[in-house]
């Protein structure tokens, strides 16, 4: 974790599944929702996807060699921000990379912004995927100034508000029944009663160098975060009877027909997806 301290949140989402049904839906649900927002300009194109091997330091300090999937991803945001920042911001500073080393259970998302932000710019997502109720203290292992910087925030993918253009009856968990595997409709204390439970421990770092925007920019982004982690766990939820039972080989060849599905979306179709100029 960087010295300097921007906003440090670890978001925590509980869900009713194992971590192994996760793995699954999680690849298959960022591939359709991929898509979701993806068109007239705007949205995802895949750069890079492919398994790697690195050398990183552990927790004890020891250096292991971690196996996962690479992918290195372009976010065109023109369309997508407010118009407070679409004013001030230089024709091309709306796009940025993502690199993503997903080593399941563990993944590390770094998002930046090379081309203009340099090092201006970091939004840094690491998630740990446990089969357990969200409870552990510390589990990304921060140091005593992190920990103190850091607020952990619960989302409740049932009873958590959801504004009304984010909305859909087929993606509310208090309505989904699984046919595959009879969980569903969650009701108000399914955390207390479902079995199996997992959790996702996203920790976001986020540091944004502008005199006079950094606050606002990063509390923006950090609401955003929120708002797209809290719609997506709804998807994964009342997705799961569209991706229970599929393979890794399966989501690899739904993954590399959703890369070239993206670019003809991107560059030919219609805007698609939230704008944050919506919200209210």
């Amino acid at each position: 974790m960087p010295s300097f301290i921007g906003l440090l949140k670890e978001f925590r989402i509980l869900l009713p599944m194992t971590v192994e049904e996760y793995q699954i839906g999680q690849l298959y649900s960022v591939a359709e929702a991929s898509k979701e927002v993806t068109g007239g300009g705007d949205g995802v194109e895949v750069v890079v996807n492919e398994p790697y091997k690195r050398k990183v330091t552990n927790s004890n300090g020891e250096e292991v060699e971690e196996c996962g999937q690479l992918t290195n991803k372009i976010y065109h945001l023109e369309k997508k921000v407010p118009g407070f920042i679409r004013t001030i911001a230089p024709t091309g500073s709306l796009t940025v990379e993502e690199q993503a080393h997903n080593a399941y259970p563990y993944c590390c998302t770094i998002i930046t912004n090379k081309g203009y932000m340099k090092e201006g710019f970091e939004l840094s997502i690491k998630t740990w995927h446990k089969q357990d109720d969200g409870s552990l203290h510390n589990v990304h292992n921060l140091n005593d100034e992190e920990l103190n910087a850091r607020e952990v925030v619960y989302i409740d993918i049932v009873n958590d508000a959801i504004k009304s253009q984010d909305y859909k009856e087929s993606e509310d968990p208090s309505k989904f029944h699984s046919e595959k595997t009879g969980r569903g409709p969650l009701q108000p204390n399914w955390k207390e009663t479902q079995k199996p439970l997992m959790c996702c421990y996203k920790l976001v770092y986020m540091k944004f160098k502008w005199w006079g925007l950094q606050g606002r920019i990063e509390k923006f982004v950090m609401n955003q975060e929120k708002r797209l982690f809290t719609l997506f766990h709804r998807q994964v939820f009342c997705w799961l009877d569209k991706y229970h039972g599929m393979t890794m080989a399966d989501i690899r060849a739904l993954e590399d027909k959703t890369k070239d599905d993206l670019q003809k979306e991107r560059t030919t179709g219609e805007l698609r997806g939230f704008s944050a100029d919506k919200e209210k």
